[in-house]
Parts: structure tokens; sequence; C-alpha cells
């Protein structure tokens, strides 16, 4: 009487059915596809300074790209546009943004109420999304810190020229204390060589 192996064949069937599974979401899937990459999620930047807010999408059908900005402020539409077609720009941004083909955009002239995060959504022709963040933190100048810097710098310039021509007086004066020492000796000698003449 021949039993069969009930755990090989127990798992054969499990493997069967997740293959069969798989092969049938496979085929069920819509056409498309999108991908999102966003290189620089986190973004440091200056108040009146241009920044790029970087992504790279791919898709094989139109895809449409949507910005907006989140922060304490609320939330902002900034620009919403189809690759190769039209784009529509939030009037608050009209002149502070420019599109890419790849998803990105610039802000010109940022300012304090410009930090938050930053969504972006790729939508396919098909329905698939891709969604990506971008945190941008803005700082100001602070111009006081650096007045203190540049008064420090002027400040210590100011003292290391002042004890170079310390140095240089020093050295000047050691050059003529030395110079008379050796005249001294010098007539010193000779009152001595004329005082043995004399002598003699």
């Amino acid at each position: 009487l021949m039993r069969p192996l009930r755990g090989c064949r127990g798992r054969g069937v499990v493997v069967g059915t997740v293959t069969l599974c798989l092969a049938a979401g496979w085929a069920l899937q819509t056409p498309g596809g999108v991908s999102l990459v966003v290189p620089q999620p986190n973004i440091n930047a200056t108040v009146a300074q241009n920044i790029l807010l970087s992504v790279e999408y791919s898709c094989k059908g139109i895809a449409t790209i949507e910005w907006k900005h989140v922060s304490s402020w609320g939330t902002t539409s900034i620009v919403e546009w189809k690759s190769g077609n039209y784009v529509n720009i939030s009037t608050v941004y009209k002149d502070r943004v420019t599109t890419f083909e790849n998803g990105s955009i610039q802000l010109l002239n940022v300012g304090m109420r410009d930090a938050g995060y930053y969504f972006v959504t790729v939508t396919e022709e098909y329905g698939t999304n891709a969604y990506g963040t971008i945190i941008v933190n803005v700082y100001e100048i602070i111009y006081e810190d650096l007045h203190f810097v540049a008064v420090l710098f002027a400040f210590l310039a100011a003292v290391s020229a002042i004890l170079i021509c310390f140095m240089w007086l020093c050295n000047k004066s050691l050059h003529l204390f030395q110079k008379k020492t050796t005249h001294k000796l010098t007539a010193s000698t000779t009152e001595e060589i004329e005082l043995e003449t004399i002598e003699c």
C-alpha cells in the first residue's frame, strides 16, 4: 500500500496557487504604470534664493503632474500640468514658478512663507499614481552676525598689523644697539693699543 507524501503535495498546491494568483494579477493589471524618484527630499535655502524641487518620473502613458505646498499657513496648490500639454500655475506663484518636463519645478525668490512640505503627485492616464515629498527649510540672513564677523576680522587684521610693526621696530632697535656696542668695543680696543704703545 503506497501513501502519497502529503507534505510535498501540500506545498506544491500552495506554490501553484500563489503563482497562479500572481500571474492573474499581472494579466489584469492596467497597461500603464508610473514611477517617481525624489533625489533630494530635504532642501535648505536662504531668503531670496532660487531653489529647484527636483523629481524624475517615468510612465508609459500621458501623465498629469501636480505640486502642492503645505505649511502652518495652510495648503496651496502651486501648479498642475499634463506632459506635452497645458500648464496651470496658481496666481500666488504666477511669476515665481518654472516647470520642467521631468516633473521638477523651480521656485524663484523664496521667502519665509515658502518653508514647509511640497507634495508632488504624478497621475497616469490609466489611473495609477505616484507620490513624492520634499521638505524645504528657509532661513533668514542675519546681517548682525555678518557685521560682527566683519568687525572681528578688521580688529584681528589691525592687531596683526600693530604686532608686525612692533616686531619690525624691535628688530631695528636690536641692530642699532649691536652697531653701538661694536663701535664702543672698537674704540676701547683702539685706546688700549694706543696705551700699550705709549708705555713701550
